[in-house]
């Protein structure tokens, strides 16, 4: 959190809304490990990761979805065999769960 939290307080400071989206597991090999997090301020600025990229647009709609609802959500990612490589997952063939939430003042 500690690479995140700057940026955190700059938005807030600024009055904006801001999700933060944490790796809470994974399986297999995947690119960020459990801890790992992505901010995500109300105007599409970025702070850390979570996926080295692979998943992170998918992260950051889920964010702006989270910021306006107040309803945090568990997504998975990973690829299985029906999926193919242009489909959203990790193609370092693991699965990594990320919990993202608003951070309400």
């Amino acid at each position: 959190m500690r690479d995140v939290l700057p940026d955190i307080e700059k938005w807030r400071a600024r009055g904006e809304q801001v999700a933060i989206a944490t790796v809470v597991s994974m399986a297999g090999s995947a690119p960020r490990r459990p801890g790992a997090k992505l901010a995500v301020s109300e105007k599409g600025e970025l702070s850390g990761s979570v996926s080295g990229g692979c998943v992170e647009p998918a992260v950051v709609h889920t964010a702006m979805e989270v910021m306006k609802d107040g309803k945090p959500q568990m997504l998975e990612f990973g690829i299985s065999e029906e999926q193919n490589i242009e489909q959203i997952g990790l193609a370092c063939g693991g699965t990594i769960r990320v919990f993202v939430e608003r951070l309400d003042w």
